[in-house]
C-alpha cells in the first residue's frame, strides 16, 4: 500500500497527489505510467507518472474524477493509503538533442507532458511549450512547465487566458517564426490528431502520447491496441508513446466511443 503525503486541487474535478513510492521513484523515466487501484474493490487505472523525488522516495500523480474508481482517488487525503500502485510501465520517452522542440499538452495532458519538457531541456535542447484547455480554470502545471521551458504559450478556447484559439494555432505561430526540428503532443486523442496532421504539412517529426486509450496496462486485455504504420500495437507494452504521422487516428476515435 502507498500512502498519499499531500493533495492539490486543480480544479473540481482535477487533483495533484504526491505518493510514497521509493522504488517506483528510483527507476521511473519520462513516458513511463503507473498501474493505480484506489482499494479492495477499485477498477485498475493507468496514470501517467508527472514527476517524481528520488530523495524523497516520492511519485506525483495528477488525477481527473471520470468514473467511479478515479472519483475515489480524488476524494482521498494525506495520510490515506492506495490499494496498489504498480510500475513504472510503458516505453520512456526517447529524448536527445534536435534543436528546437516544441511540447504542447491539453488539459490533463500537460501532467504526462511535464517530465518530457523537463528531459528535453536538460538534453540541451530550445524548448517552447504550447498549453492548451478550454477555459483558463484548467490550464494546470503552467509553473513547473515554464521552469523548464525557454517560453511557454498559453491557448484557451474563450480566450479567458493567453489566447484565444486551439493548440495547433500555437503551435503554428512557433513553425511560422522559426525553424522546429521536433513536436511532442499529450491530450485528447482529436487534439493530437489535428497536431499531427499540422505538423505533417511541415515534415516535422513528431510523438505523441496514446495513454488516454489504456484499461489494463500490461498488454493482457487488448483494450488499447491501436494500428500504427499498418499494424497492430498495444499503448501500454509497446508505447505509450509513437510517430503521430504513422498512428490511425480514427481508428483510436473510433475505439474510445466504446468507453462512453
Amino acid at each position: 500500500m502507498n500512502k498519499i503525503l499531500s493533495k492539490e486541487y486543480f480544479s473540481e474535478r482535477v487533483v495533484k497527489l504526491v505518493v510514497d513510492a521509493p522504488l517506483i521513484a528510483r527507476s521511473r523515466r519520462p513516458g513511463h505510467f503507473v498501474i493505480v487501484i484506489p482499494d479492495a474493490h477499485g477498477e485498475r487505472i493507468p496514470l501517467t507518472i508527472a514527476d517524481a523525488d528520488k530523495e524523497k522516495g516520492t511519485i506525483t500523480l495528477v488525477v481527473q474524477a471520470v468514473g467511479p474508481s478515479t472519483m475515489t482517488i480524488c476524494s482521498m487525503n494525506p495520510g490515506d493509503f492506495l490499494h496498489d500502485v504498480v510500475g513504472p510501465l510503458g516505453q520512456a520517452t526517447r529524448i536527445e538533442r534536435r534543436g528546437t522542440v516544441v511540447c504542447s499538452g491539453g488539459g490533463v495532458g500537460v501532467a504526462p507532458l511535464l517530465p518530457i519538457v523537463r528531459a528535453m531541456k536538460e538534453a540541451g535542447n530550445r524548448v517552447v511549450s504550447v498549453l492548451a484547455a478550454r477555459t483558463r480554470d484548467l490550464i494546470i502545471l503552467e509553473e513547473e512547465v515554464a521552469k523548464w521551458s525557454d517560453e511557454v504559450i498559453i491557448m484557451t478556447d474563450d480566450g479567458s487566458y493567453g489566447q484565444k484559439g486551439l493548440v495547433t494555432q500555437g503551435i503554428e505561430q512557433v513553425i511560422q517564426r522559426e525553424s522546429v526540428d521536433e513536436v511532442v503532443t499529450i491530450g485528447p486523442a482529436i487534439m493530437m490528431k489535428f497536431v499531427a496532421e499540422l505538423t505533417r504539412r511541415y515534415g516535422i517529426p513528431t510523438t505523441c502520447s496514446l495513454n488516454t486509450i489504456m484499461v489494463d496496462g500490461t498488454g493482457m486485455c487488448g483494450a488499447c491496441r491501436i494500428t500504427v504504420d499498418g499494424k497492430m500495437r498495444f499503448v501500454c507494452v509497446d508505447g505509450p508513446e509513437f510517430d503521430a504521422h504513422k498512428v490511425d487516428f480514427d481508428e483510436m476515435l473510433m475505439r474510445l466511443k466504446g468507453y462512453n
